[in-house]
């Protein structure tokens, strides 16, 4: 009967392990930098260039999305980079972003998707997909 009562924290301290093994392979997110954006192009790996604003209601719907889907296997080689739209100007100009809430595709250097003002879970899905091609 004690076995029972103790059964259930040993699956859940399980569960915690395999979970904690699952969000290593979370994709990499980091502040754009042109370093880091050169880098990730050489490597030809999958891109996505987040231009946000901490005050656009857009951009924080857009967040938990992004978030979500970079915490799965499917993305785990994406490399995500955040721009400031407010204080990063010169790479919004770069990128040919206008407004906050652009999310931006690449794989390697290819450009492969733009998108802008979207919250539509599966859309964006769909954008973060054309960047593992």
């Amino acid at each position: 009967m004690r076995l029972l009562r103790f059964l259930p924290a040993a699956l859940l301290a399980g569960f915690m392990s395999l979970h904690g093994a699952a969000s290593a392979v979370a994709a990499t997110v980091a502040p754009f930098t042109e370093q880091a954006f050169k880098s990730a192009q050489a490597d030809g790996q999958p891109i996505l260039v987040d231009i946000s604003a901490t005050w656009c209601p857009t951009c924080a719907q857009q967040k938990p999305i992004i978030d979500s889907l970079a915490a799965t296997p499917a993305f785990a080689n994406l490399v995500i980079l955040h721009v400031d739209f407010d204080t990063q100007k010169d790479v919004v100009r770069a990128m040919g972003a206008r407004m906050q809430s652009t999310l931006i595709v690449f794989h390697g250097t290819a450009l492969k998707g733009v998108s802008v003002g979207d919250t539509d879970p599966d859309s964006i899905k769909a954008l973060l997909d054309k960047s593992r091609s």
